[in-house]
């Protein structure tokens, strides 16, 4: 195929596999070979429910303040598909990533991709022609049967295991877990941020017979006032201000990310002042995001009821508001109720907003699950994420929150 832009490659790949989401990884390994492109480089992979961005955005951060060229894929994206793939900190172009994906195009005869396949296969192709000097890479969904577990992770970091897509991971934690541990490998490094381990995941670790470090027992982390501790197997690291991501449950993300370069210190030495600079310096857009001005503005992707109850108590936590107006869109196949009744003591109006897309929920389905969950504060709705925000604002007082929340599509509907 002939693609002049990036628009057209993405709405080429979309239309390659008849289904959105196909896990397994036969057709990618085929393809990876045929490319016959390797990744000589450290690798970090990340998977869990919630916290691999953020622990991602960290690790980058880190090395990049230590001086090593780093290479970061992550999904989905908010804006731009360019912020998947990035290289020593920064985006890649349209020209690269149109240049990866013909290189996967030219190798793929008549296999058939799903879009997060295609994209891994290009951001790996381009990663090896960049040679960084580590890759970390964020798992799309479970682990076992991702894509992105193509790659032996010379370190794996598993950070917590939620109730999150059950059509294609199952309905408990212990289903969950036993996908989510499958990017463990044999004698290298597994670091485990989960403080409740289901069995499942025990048992993998008995199968696959990596080297486990569990926070609590292997590492872990202290508040103290408005600093905090680290401790773990390259031993402690203390008076640290707290991330530049806000929120508690950054720290045991942080730590999470901290433990993973003490794992891999002596291929990936990193100084103290690195790992305050780069802490220091994070920044991943939409997670308990503060925009600039009054009313205040907060952006939060959390679409499960975990990552919704982390939200509830950082608003909790961010001082008092006289109204709390809530900007609340998410998918069909999502958990809507218990994302919804985690938040709905903190908000005190509700705009419900219909998300774009064949999984997108509409306004009126947002307010029947409302109704069914009897939340009595006051709903409005809305075509559109923009109307939605628009409604918000032209309500909200100086001293006012408004939290927009329930998706990544959300979230980018808020930038407009």
């Amino acid at each position: 195929m002939s693609a002049r832009t990036l628009e057209h490659w993405l709405a080429y790949i979309e239309r390659q596999h008849p289904q959105s989401i196909a896990l397994g990884l036969e057709r990618v390994l085929e393809v990876h070979s045929r490319l016959r492109t390797t990744l000589a480089c450290p690798i970090i992979t990340v998977g869990g429910t919630n916290g691999k961005g953020s622990t991602c955005a960290m690790l980058e951060a880190i090395l990049g303040a230590a001086g090593y060229r780093t290479a970061l894929y992550s999904s989905p994206h908010l804006r731009r598909y360019n912020e998947r793939v990035r290289i020593a900190g920064r985006e890649a172009d349209d020209a690269a990533l149109c240049a990866a994906f013909a290189a996967v195009e030219a190798a793929r005869g008549e296999v058939p991709l799903t879009y997060f396949e295609f994209g891994t296969l290009a951001a790996f192709h381009l990663f090896a022609q960049e040679k960084p000097d580590v890759a970390i890479l964020e798992v799309g969904l479970g682990g076992r049967l991702d894509a992105v577990n193509l790659l032996d992770a010379d370190c794996s970091v598993l950070t917590s295991i939620a109730i999150d897509h059950v059509e294609y991971l199952g309905a408990s934690r212990e289903a969950i877990g036993r996908e989510k541990a499958g990017i463990f490998r044999l004698g290298r490094p597994a670091v485990i941020s989960e403080p409740q381990v289901p069995q499942s995941v025990l048992k993998e670790i008995r199968e696959i017979k990596p080297h486990p470090l569990f926070i609590g027992r292997d590492f872990g982390y202290e508040v103290r006032g408005t600093q905090w501790s680290y401790w773990g197997p390259g031993g402690r690291r203390s008076g640290l201000a707290h991330p530049a991501l806000r929120g508690a449950a950054q720290l045991r993300n942080a730590a999470a990310a901290l433990a993973a370069l003490d794992a891999m210190r002596e291929r990936l030495p990193v100084a103290m002042q690195d790992v305050r600079r780069g802490l220091a310096e994070v920044t991943l857009p939409g997670r308990f995001q503060v925009l600039p001005g009054r009313p205040q503005v907060v952006l939060d992707v959390a679409h499960n009821p975990e990552a919704a109850a982390v939200l509830a108590a950082n608003l909790g936590d961010s001082g008092f508001a006289p109204q709390t107006i809530a900007v609340f869109g998410m998918l069909r196949d999502k958990d809507i109720a218990g994302v919804a009744r985690a938040v709905a003591a903190r908000i005190t109006r509700w705009h419900l907003a219909t998300l774009p897309g064949p999984r997108g929920a509409d306004a009126g389905f947002l307010s029947g699950i409302f109704r069914e969950l009897r939340i009595e504060t006051p709903i409005f709705e809305h075509a559109t994420v923009p109307e939605a925000l628009a409604a918000a604002r032209s309500e909200a007082k100086e001293n006012d929150k408004i939290v927009v929340f329930g998706s990544f599509l959300t979230v980018a509907g808020a930038y407009g």
